[in-house]
């Protein structure tokens, strides 16, 4: 992703190009939601500060000062859209949540074939619960930052840092404290080294 690419980008769609919209939302959607997913809002509130995200960006479009920043101006703008609506909705969020998933897929007639993806459907589900547990106990700093650095397509450290307000030479050093941290939490929690590394 070059930087006169996105600032072109910016310009065409704040010129009503809506081919370019579709652009930056594609380029930029997974680390909105990144963002957001890092506060734990309900499915219906990230939703709502998802749209309202683009909605400011909709607003202030022509007007930002360095167009090849969306990125970073996106990722505060979702932190501030986030924010504010857990100060309006006054309530705490949650942190040690487990995120819930559903079982299996029941079958009617089941064949060989059927039982053995229900059964990798329940390893894979087993795994993500044991991950995810082990990343409910990182540290809330960890916790965001992980989340935010799986977005797809994956941001760079400036939007990152923007994201969370962290200097961006601290982002490589911090994220791999944190692995390690989830790897002792996995390996603790008595999950293989391999599964740990991977």
């Amino acid at each position: 992703m070059e930087r006169g690419d996105t600032g072109q980008l910016v310009t065409s769609a704040a010129s009503g190009d809506e081919a370019a919209w579709r652009g930056i939302v594609e380029r930029f959607g997974g680390l909105v939601w990144a963002v957001i997913r890092a506060y734990r809002l309900g499915h219906a509130d990230a939703a709502d500060v998802f749209q309202t995200t683009w909605l400011r960006l909709a607003e202030h479009i022509s007007r930002l000062e360095h167009p090849d920043r969306v990125g970073a101006w996106l990722a505060t703008a979702a932190r501030r859209e986030c924010l504010q609506h857990l100060r309006s909705a006054g309530r705490a969020v949650p942190t040690d949540d487990i995120d819930k998933l559903e079982g299996p897929p029941t079958v009617d007639n089941p064949t060989e074939d059927a039982i053995l993806r229900a059964e990798q459907e329940r390893e894979d589900a087993e795994r993500s619960v044991a991950l995810w547990h082990a990343v409910s106990r990182l540290p809330s700093r960890c916790r965001e930052l992980l989340r935010v650095l799986m977005a797809s397509p994956p941001p760079s450290y400036a939007e990152v840092a923007a994201a969370l307000g962290l200097p961006v030479g601290s982002i490589g050093p911090t994220r791999a404290r944190c692995l390690r941290a989830l790897r002792d939490q996995l390996v603790a929690g008595g999950i293989s080294d391999s599964f740990a590394s991977s």
